[in-house]
């Protein structure tokens, strides 16, 4: 599967990493001057940033000049070529360029094209700039977030765009699927406000029935009793208590308080909520007399979830982690050996591709030329001097 890539920052190119990841043949356009924007976030190692790395393993840069015929010409052959096209610029950007899926679907009937916006490419906001800290606001993401003394707070990684990333990976393998059907091409939209009320979770049905926005509780839940951060000698850890079994492992078990587990104010999911603050009290003193290691170790063994709250540091440098294996290395063409963060995907008869770093801009440019259109150094030539490389 060939897919051209037209994206930039974080929602689109995590969708088609996930591809490439997955065997796709991912062909990123990005502009001469610079290339992708997010290539420009720090940190950075030797001129290369760790946020493009992230979103761009196993993918060619061709560096395209857009403005110019030659360029934009050599754009809409790869689109000939393509399974999937998937883009996230601005509004009108794509039409203006003849590149949008009515240009597109006129050549390559069988054309898969995923547009990804703010707000969707048509209706009142269609034109309206956002990002994912914006979404997160706009979807009431945020009024949800931290203390309830305190105002709301953002997630601190971009998990609106990562959750729009999925949700259009999934959506271009659905339209593959029914290509294979059918045989027919389709457009996608995808966006990040309505991903983001998705990410609301259980709280906007909650809203829907009830006409009660949920207040802001911390660390702690409101739906089940106990879930929260307790802090203990050594350290804080979390326990989600989510049922009555939990909870009682968690009394008897745990902290030998069988006579807790039965008490009528605890006994049941409504009766904690109804006491939740005495329970947290209770629960808290106890965890207070002890170290992090041996509480954990002994909700472990009798099947209460728990865990440390841990710096990213720390849980990257956990057993549970590693296990997973999910951390590993990419080569990469000027960096050499980088880390890398395989995702949480195993399949038994299709491995997904070994990593390889995200490439330098343009380098794969005129390999990938002669490989996908058949150029041969003349038509390389012709297009160099027509500015459809830029100044590379």
């Amino acid at each position: 599967m060939r897919v051209v890539d037209f994206t930039h920052f974080i929602a689109g190119p995590f969708c088609t990493m996930i591809l490439a990841d997955f065997g796709a043949e991912v062909i990123k356009i990005e502009s001469p001057d610079g290339g992708d924007g997010f290539r420009q976030y720090p940190p950075h190692r030797d001129g290369e940033g760790a946020p493009y790395l992230w979103t761009n393993r196993n993918k060619d840069s061709v560096a395209l000049d857009l403005k110019t015929e030659a360029g934009r010409q050599v754009a809409l052959e790869l689109a000939d070529k393509a399974d999937v096209v998937v883009e996230n610029f601005s509004a009108g950007v794509m039409q203006r360029l003849g590149l949008d899926y009515a240009m597109l679907r006129e050549r390559n009937p069988g054309l898969i094209y995923c547009s990804i916006s703010a707000y969707g490419r048509s209706g009142p906001f269609a034109d309206r700039l956002g990002f994912d800290p914006i979404a997160q606001a706009e979807s009431g993401f945020i009024s949800m977030n931290g203390r309830s003394d305190d105002e709301g707070m953002r997630a601190g990684s971009s998990i609106m765009d990562m959750a729009t990333a999925m949700l259009s990976c999934n959506a271009i393998l659905a339209a593959l699927h029914a290509r294979a059907r059918n045989g027919k091409g389709q457009p996608i939209e995808t966006n990040l406000l309505g991903a983001a009320v998705n990410m609301l979770g259980n709280f906007h049905m909650g809203y829907l029935m009830s006409g009660v926005s949920p207040k802001r509780f911390g660390n702690w839940q409101v739906t089940a009793v106990p879930v929260g951060s307790f802090a203990t000698s050594t350290g804080p850890l979390y326990i989600a208590c989510a049922n009555d079994g939990t909870f009682r492992r968690l009394m008897r078990d745990v902290l030998k308080s069988p006579e807790l587990a039965d008490d009528e104010r605890f006994r049941t999911s409504v009766s904690r909520r109804t006491n939740n603050e005495v329970l947290k009290q209770i629960i808290g003193a106890a965890l207070s007399q002890g170290a992090r290691e041996d509480w954990l170790n002994a909700m472990q063994r009798v099947g209460v979830p728990a865990a440390a709250v841990r710096s990213v540091g720390e849980a990257l440098d956990s057993d549970e982690v590693r296990a997973l294996g999910i951390l590993g290395e990419a080569e990469h063409e000027k960096l050499g050996k980088i880390p890398n963060v395989g995702l949480p995907i195993t399949f038994s008869e299709t491995p997904m591709r070994k990593p390889a770093g995200a490439p330098l801009l343009g380098s794969q440019t005129r390999n990938a030329l002669r490989r996908v259109l058949d150029y041969d150094e003349e038509r390389l030539v012709q297009l160099a001097a027509a500015g459809a490389f830029g100044d590379r």
